[in-house]
């Protein structure tokens, strides 16, 4: 098996074992994905530095759910040439209840940044960017228009 290969499969492990955690509520397990000087940026200026400051996000955030699902759809890694460093991009489609009883989805893509830590991959750094989130009517607007794309800087845009 190739390095890629291989990175691959221990990065798309890490990516299940982010979402399971967030299924069954378990902050240890979920902190654990972490490198300690990670980057979580949920984009719209939320950006926190650090797994304490991450972690206490997360835990603050899970508060405001009554239930959240969050299922991995396809992804892609690139490991870099030190062999201890990658890139990759995750979709992701969450189903919640929140606290006051509303409930919706979210259609998004994570695009990260993994890192080597005591042999095993960590996110380094976690970008959400959502396509959707509203209603499971899929009523509200979806975020991923060419125009919206262009507006927020995304390259590539051509259709």
């Amino acid at each position: 098996m190739s390095a890629a290969t291989e990175a691959h499969l221990e990065i798309q492990q890490l990516v299940h074992r982010y979402a399971d955690a967030v299924v069954h509520r378990n902050g240890v397990q979920w902190t654990s994905t972490w490198a300690p000087d990670a980057v979580w940026d949920l984009g719209r200026g939320r950006l926190v530095e650090g797994i304490e400051a991450i972690g206490k996000l997360w835990y603050g955030a899970m508060a405001g759910f009554e239930a959240t699902f969050q299922a991995v759809m396809n992804g892609e890694t690139h490991l870099d040439g030190d062999g201890a460093s990658a890139t990759g991009r995750w979709y992701i489609q969450e189903s919640y209840i929140r606290a006051e009883g509303t409930t919706g989805i979210l259609l998004a893509h994570y695009d990260d940044a993994y890192r080597k830590v005591d042999g095993e991959w960590r996110f380094a750094r976690r970008f959400l960017q959502p396509h959707y989130a509203g209603g499971a009517d899929l009523a509200a607007a979806f975020l991923c228009s060419a125009e919206q794309l262009r507006e927020r800087g995304v390259e590539g845009v051509d259709v």
